[in-house]
């Protein structure tokens, strides 16, 4: 086994990947078929019968595939686009304006409302926008030849006080629950991470701040679906760690983050379709600190697992990237001594039992 790291690399040069060219597959196939012998002097009709069953309850399931089936478990993707622990429950009046407030600010169609009045809501925010946006829709559905859609016409109305609530919510190739769900369960699904565009000052006087885009780290602890009226939207609202003193990076490159740390209470929302997923793991180190681990969607196609290696976020920043990596070819040889080669046929025989000798020493007898 001590040369099996030697030889691999250059196997996995010469014949790509592992996985696309191991045994499993056809020895678990083999195992499927030794199932279908029940007579064991008549093995290979045993096989051609069942097979052919398979094969025309398979056809008969395609063709039906829109109908509901009995006693047949989901496929993979209908549990990944799937949702779970249903229930309506009403919120307070402040929590509904705050996440009313967060999709009128993340939707295109409120951006020139937005833009025109971009000063007066860096004073006024988040207090009073809602019920100005909905006077001046409402001013401009009084003229007889306004250009209002209906997106906006229903988003000027604030949602309904009674939301749909998730345990588990399948969208974008991940399927999230949250932090209640999560902690009555082996696995985790609670951990979300997004992309957002913040302002940035050099300290409390800077006239001249600017926008860039950072992430955020945090938790789910509700999933909701807001309700106005012709069209839902799904968001989450999420216990967010502090940037500023909740997340940093170590010197092997992994994000750690401190989950006890909460940022702003009064930003929890964002849509659910701007959420990545991400799993956090207690630092080997101890401490409070968490280390950040990043995954890829499941995308199917017709059923199938669209997966890319290559693709595939690492764990930590300081490793490179595969094109930084040089890929000429590398003798595994060690350089650091000369070696000696021997071939068999020129040894003597006496030559080879000294060798036999040296590596077998003969047991001697204790007195």
């Amino acid at each position: 086994m001590v040369h099996l790291t030697v030889h691999l690399p250059r196997e996995i040069k010469l014949c790509g990947p592992v996985w696309l060219r191991w045994m499993y597959s056809m020895e678990r196939y083999m195992k499927i078929l030794k199932g279908y012998v029940s007579n064991r002097h008549r093995p290979e009709g045993c096989i051609i019968e069942c097979y052919i069953a398979e094969e025309a309850v398979e056809f008969c399931s395609e063709y039906l595939a829109n109908a509901r089936t009995i006693g047949v478990p989901k496929g993979i993707e209908e549990r990944i686009e799937s949702r779970s622990g249903f229930k309506v429950i009403p919120i307070d009046y402040k929590t509904l304006c705050e996440a009313h407030y967060y999709v009128l600010q993340n939707t295109t169609v409120v951006d020139p409302y937005m833009s025109k009045n971009e000063k007066w809501l860096q004073a006024e925010h988040k207090r009073s926008f809602s019920s100005w946006f909905k006077r001046k829709i409402e001013m401009e559905l009084a003229h007889p030849e306004n250009t209002i859609s209906q997106q906006i016409r229903w988003l000027a109305h604030e949602p309904k006080r009674e939301v749909l609530s998730y345990s588990g919510y399948g969208i974008g190739g991940y399927y999230y629950n949250t932090r209640d769900h999560d902690s009555r369960s082996t696995t985790q699904n609670s951990g979300v991470m997004v992309e957002a565009e913040s302002l940035h000052m050099s300290t409390a006087k800077d006239k001249n701040p600017i926008y860039a885009n950072m992430l955020y780290y945090g938790v789910i602890e509700d999933i909701w679906e807001l309700n106005y009226t012709q069209f839902k939207i799904p968001v989450f609202r999420c216990k967010w760690v502090d940037n500023k003193g909740g997340v940093k990076v170590d010197e092997n490159g992994f994000t750690l983050v401190d989950l006890n740390k909460e940022g702003d209470p009064n930003d929890q929302f964002i849509f659910a379709s701007q959420a990545k997923q991400v799993f956090y793991v207690n630092d080997p180190n101890g401490g409070r600190w968490s280390v950040v681990l990043t995954t890829k969607p499941k995308l199917y196609d017709r059923g199938d697992v669209c997966d890319n290696i290559e693709e595939t976020p690492s764990f930590s920043r300081g490793l490179p990237e595969s094109d930084d990596i040089d890929n000429e070819d590398v003798a595994y040889v060690r350089e650091d001594c000369e070696g000696i080669y021997i071939h068999k046929h020129h040894l003597t025989r006496q030559k080879r039992i000294k060798i036999h000798l040296r590596i077998n020493p003969p047991n001697r007898a204790t007195r």
